[in-house]
């Protein structure tokens, strides 16, 4: 992963090696204090840099946490496992595991609530976190319509609007089922929910 980089600001060239301490280090930190207690100083003495080396990248705490979330979220992988079906319901098992880490839970829920009086750090989890994860939903139809599982979307305008809704009917079942009501994402709750994603309420229970 690529962390972003201030705009406008010279200097010499980001370290990855860096980058990916200070972003461990933050989830590490998010695990042992909690989002109140963590700091960027704690964070640089974890990650063993300096805390201006951490001041250079992130211009504080929530855009630090976002970052270090959405790495998690970039391990997300869609599996060829033969069909549509079974390819997203191994994406969501993937998705609910990366939410069950307390890492993950801890620093999502904490950043998605700063958000809520914070404009730009909305726009950075749509663009670290959302936006970088559509990819999947555009992969698996493009897989799905090769299979001839899915007619081709003749209206680009369109199809990205459906690529959309997927992705928020997706992102927020799963949110909700394990971080909202705190129930586990498993296989047989998965299965349902993608027979329901993709077959509509009635036709799901019409395959039960």
């Amino acid at each position: 992963m690529q962390s972003p980089t201030p705009a406008g600001r010279p200097g010499r060239p980001r370290s990855t090696e860096a980058d990916t301490a200070i972003l461990a280090a933050t989830r590490q930190a998010l695990v042992e204090l909690g989002w109140s207690k963590l700091t960027l100083g704690d964070v640089a003495t974890r990650a063993g840099v300096a805390k201006t080396t951490l001041y250079r990248r992130w211009a504080g705490k929530n855009e630090l946490v976002v970052d270090a979330v959405a790495e998690l979220f970039d391990e997300l992988e869609l599996p060829d496992r033969g069909s549509l079906a079974a390819d997203i319901e191994g994406v969501v098992l993937q998705f609910a595991a990366i939410l069950a880490r307390p890492e993950a839970k801890s620093g999502l829920m904490a950043v998605v609530a700063e958000a809520t009086r914070d404009d730009a750090l909305r726009e950075r989890i749509r663009a670290s976190i959302v936006g970088r994860q559509k990819r999947l939903v555009l992969e698996g139809r493009t897989r799905a319509q090769c299979r001839g599982e899915l007619p081709p979307e003749p209206d680009p305008t369109e199809s990205a609007r459906t690529e959309d809704l997927i992705f928020d009917m997706v992102a927020g079942a799963v949110v909700h089922r394990t971080l909202v009501s705190g129930k586990p994402a498993d296989a047989g709750w998965v299965e349902r929910f993608v027979a329901v994603l993709l077959h509509g309420i009635s036709g799901a229970e019409a395959e039960d």
